[in-house]
């Protein structure tokens, strides 16, 4: 079922990856406490070994049931003072904007992020880093293919809302670590929710544009990368767009496309297709194409400016052909007139001669 392509995936893969980590660190971007004379609290979290950071992003392991590996993480501590740093370790997922996420500390993991075994918290001096050790154990019964989760270093900060309540805050930074459990591997992917909208241009001589959402659906077992195309009214546009970085969808994960496909002229009904060719990346960095998806529906374009500039140039005719009428019309009243009092003229003449003879 699966055609395996070129190794250059391995680069996509990383890029993938270092996105992944970058999302979980953004909430760490600025000061972590909103009091003026706080301290300014910067830190960073990488996948280590023994010595250090070790130059991965992320963490990805390849295991049987039953099967541990011991890993570690350095968290870095980049601020003036010394820092005490809650350790996390939770189930991942991508949010509705395409971004990995894990679990926040008050929501229960129920799946790969139980498996990780790491300290509850970590003390980092200034300008220190500190080593951290995990250990990822699978369970006996865990089914094959691909876990996602995700280790954080944390810290909570004190900030008034707008009523003056204290509200705690939590700012985090963090990696992603993914799991493939052997076994038999089931990529699989479906297209729903297909439809369409036009958006008309109103100069009549330019076509509009279809915005075309679509929901592509993994419903295997392996991490998919989703795209394709969508085409409509001889029209095509791929997602991701030129530019865009592509969409990982994990097992169970649905994610929401939309594709905006220009130059369309409106035809009343103009069809619309979506081609989906998912991609399976495998932990090593190789990938395989699966056979593509497709899905039909059909978008309402009435021409609108057509028609009026169309019922423009009828009513345009007309005046012309009435006016036309009109004139010719006139012109035969007019000659009927001249006519008439020609006749009248020459009868004239007749009727004073036969007065004289009388």
């Amino acid at each position: 079922m699966l055609s395996h392509a070129s190794r250059s995936r391995r680069a996509l893969r990383t890029l993938i990856g270092l996105l992944a980590g970058l999302t979980l660190a953004a909430g760490a971007a600025a000061p972590a406490l909103a009091d003026d004379d706080a301290p300014d609290i910067r830190w960073s979290v990488t996948p280590a070994n023994e010595s250090g950071p070790d130059g991965r992003t992320f963490v990805e392991n390849t295991l049987d049931p039953g099967e541990s590996v011991d890993d570690h993480f350095a968290v870095r501590n980049v601020s003036g003072e010394t820092v005490e740093f809650a350790l996390l370790a939770a189930d991942g997922f991508y949010t509705s904007a395409g971004r990995f996420d894990i679990l926040p500390a008050g929501e229960e993991s129920v799946d790969a992020g139980t498996w990780i075994s790491l300290p509850e918290s970590v003390t980092v001096g200034p300008g220190e880093t500190a080593v951290v050790p995990f250990t990822l154990t699978v369970p006996d019964n865990a089914e094959p293919g691909d876990h996602a989760a995700g280790i954080t270093a944390s810290i909570t900060s004190v900030q008034e809302s707008e009523d003056g309540t204290a509200v705690g805050v939590e700012s985090r930074v963090g990696f992603r670590v993914t799991t493939r459990v052997t076994g038999v591997l089931t990529p699989e992917a479906a297209v729903q929710a297909v439809a369409g909208e036009y958006t008309l241009s109103w100069n009549p001589f330019r076509p509009g544009e279809v915005l075309v959402g679509l929901e592509v659906e993994n419903r295997g077992n392996t991490i998919l990368l989703a795209g394709g195309t969508v085409s409509a009214g001889g029209q095509s546009a791929a997602f991701p767009a030129e530019g865009e970085n592509p969409q990982e969808l994990l097992p169970g994960d649905t994610h929401r496309f939309e594709v905006l496909v220009d130059d369309v002229w409106p035809l009343f009904v103009v069809p619309a297709s979506v081609v989906v060719t998912p991609t399976v990346v495998t932990m090593g960095g190789e990938s395989s194409t699966m056979e593509p998806v497709t899905a039909d529906t059909i978008v309402w374009a009435v021409p609108w400016p057509q028609l009026l500039l169309l019922l423009g140039i009828a009513l345009l005719i007309l005046a012309l052909v009435w006016g036309r009428r009109r004139s010719k019309k006139r012109l035969q009243d007019m000659l009927d007139q001249a006519r008439e009092e020609g006749r009248r003229a020459n009868d004239a003449p007749a009727n004073d001669a036969s007065a004289d003879a009388s």
